[in-house]
């Protein structure tokens, strides 16, 4: 793996001067964790990853080692419990240097004071303008992205011949096909899964909070319960009563169903992919058709690694993410072990020679990143709840106003 030659040099001055400050967080094993308070030089990273992600960077840990003397600890975690491990274990000093996570995290982090920014320099424009804008939150950076995902329109090509660009011509060339079901959508009976129906809401020109001129989310300016954001739930509310969208066909039973050949069109992202493919079905990946008259833009998830704010080796981490995780080389082989296409730029457009990543790639050009503002987490719940319940026939406009009012009122 090729490194800058000068940034090798620049790390050896900061290492040296601020040899005090690099102590030893990461060195403990209890919990995966690290332990500050050591004075020595630092011997070591730990870094929290899942297991795919662990595969695919063993060559890189080594490649650091070798060049740095400095370890890299890979502890594999179950991805669903690492945001929580880690907004609990660093406020206590422990916790890892390094962790993988969703771009979202971000601002609850950084309220909470658990990440530090990290310094990309010329690097940053690099990457897809959508990852970079993901992970920066306040003018700041604060992840190294490594993949990008959205969803698309999986379509079993032996069953339609194309995508049309607009949802009704969808519904109507799904039930041409003579399967059980037109099109599919994987839906908590609960929770519904706003995620999923998003960019049918975009493509009536709702969206969940305004937007700055950056790009940015203003968390002060809620919109999803506006007069747009009703006109949705009005059309949602069709789609249940007609059958369409079923809040008891949840997302594995909809995967299963698309890959017993049950339906020609499924909305969902590339970690459904490889199953499909495993199955027999020759898929294409479409555009995702406009209900409400504007492009459906999905939301743009980022995932990234993030440097722990308390860690006495930050400037270790921040090489390690800058000048060794920044590469094609790691880029791509972080794409290979999880199927998701890679943030670097480089490694991007590398990775649309297969049909599938560019078609992903092609709806995600337009995508919005998912609002990573703390704010954000007062507003799935009610914001899925009501979906269903539109969908199973409560009135559309007063229930959706009532979202709107009530996730007001717990962001305040």
């Amino acid at each position: 793996m090729k490194v800058n030659k000068k940034s090798v040099v620049a790390f050896g001055a900061l290492l040296a001067a601020g040899a005090l400050a690099l102590t030893g967080c990461g060195g403990s094993s209890s919990g995966g964790g690290s332990s500050a308070g050591s004075d020595k030089t630092t011997s070591s990273l730990t870094v929290w990853v899942d297991s795919n992600r662990a595969a695919a960077m063993k060559q890189v840990a080594a490649d650091f080692q070798k060049d740095k003397g400095i370890k890299i600890n890979l502890v594999v975690k179950d991805y669903g419990k690492i945001r929580d491990d880690f907004t609990a274990q660093v406020p206590t000093g422990k916790g890892p240097d390094i962790t993988i996570g969703g771009h979202d995290w971000i601002g609850a982090f950084v309220k909470d004071g658990l990440v530090a920014p990290i310094e990309l320099g010329d690097k940053a424009s690099k990457f897809e303008k959508v990852a970079i804008s993901a992970v920066s939150y306040d003018s700041k950076v604060y992840g190294l992205p490594y993949a990008i995902e959205n969803i698309a329109i999986l379509r079993n090509t032996a069953l339609a011949d194309s995508t049309p660009a607009t949802y009704d011509e969808m519904i109507a060339k799904g039930k041409a096909a003579g399967t059980k079901y037109p099109f599919l959508i994987g839906l908590d009976a609960t929770t519904g899964d706003a995620y999923h129906t998003y960019p049918f809401e975009t493509s009536f020109g709702n969206q969940v909070f305004a937007q700055n001129a950056d790009g940015t989310y203003d968390a002060k300016k809620l919109t999803v319960g506006d007069e747009a954001g009703q006109k949705f739930a009005t059309w949602l509310g069709a789609q249940g009563a007609a059958g369409i969208f079923n809040p008891g066909l949840t997302g594995d039973l909809a995967k299963a169903a698309f890959n017993a050949g049950e339906a020609p069109y499924f909305i969902t992202g590339p970690w459904n992919l490889p199953d499909a493919e495993k199955a027999g079905i020759k898929v294409s990946v479409d555009p995702i058709p406009s209900a409400g008259g504007q492009e459906a833009r999905p939301f743009a998830g980022v995932q990234a690694f993030f440097v722990n704010a308390k860690s006495k080796n930050t400037i270790a981490a921040n090489e390690f993410l800058v000048n060794y995780l920044a590469t094609p080389a790691v880029q791509t082989a972080l794409y290979k072990a999880g199927g998701r296409p890679p943030a670097l730029t480089e490694s991007f457009k590398a990775a649309q020679s297969d049909p599938a990543v560019a078609g992903f790639a092609k709806v995600g050009a337009n995508a919005v990143p998912m609002p990573s503002v703390p704010e954000m987490g007062s507003v799935w719940d009610d914001w899925g709840k009501s979906e269903v319940a539109i969908m199973k026939g409560a009135d559309p406009v007063s229930t959706w106003t009532k979202m709107g009012q009530t996730i007001q009122s717990k962001i305040g």
